[in-house]
């Protein structure tokens, strides 16, 4: 038997902090996410970073929610660039 207590999201994010950069360090190509008729990004970011604007049909980035996990790129339907943020910026993990 496991007696070990399951370490919840929140628990996890809580050893995250960001320095947010003043631009974002992912593009979306517009024209092709439109294209998509079902964009995985939207689905498989844990942080929520990419959310589809219903009224225009683009693709809103969040990048200050970004946690540089990757899943994106995983997921990357060819309109998505993800490079990492400038020097200084991005997340910082608390724990090893």
């Amino acid at each position: 038997m496991n007696n070990k207590k399951r370490t919840s999201i929140e628990d996890k994010l809580f050893t995250v902090t960001r320095k947010i950069d003043t631009e974002s360090h992912i593009k979306v190509d517009q024209e092709k996410f439109k294209k998509d008729p079902n964009p995985a990004i939207l689905y498989i970011c844990p942080s929520k970073v990419y959310v589809k604007n219903e009224e225009t049909g683009e693709c809103v980035v969040n990048f200050e929610n970004c946690l540089e996990c990757g899943s994106c790129q995983v997921a990357n339907r060819d309109y998505v660039v993800w490079d990492n943020p400038r020097g200084g910026t991005g997340v910082i993990y608390k724990y090893g």
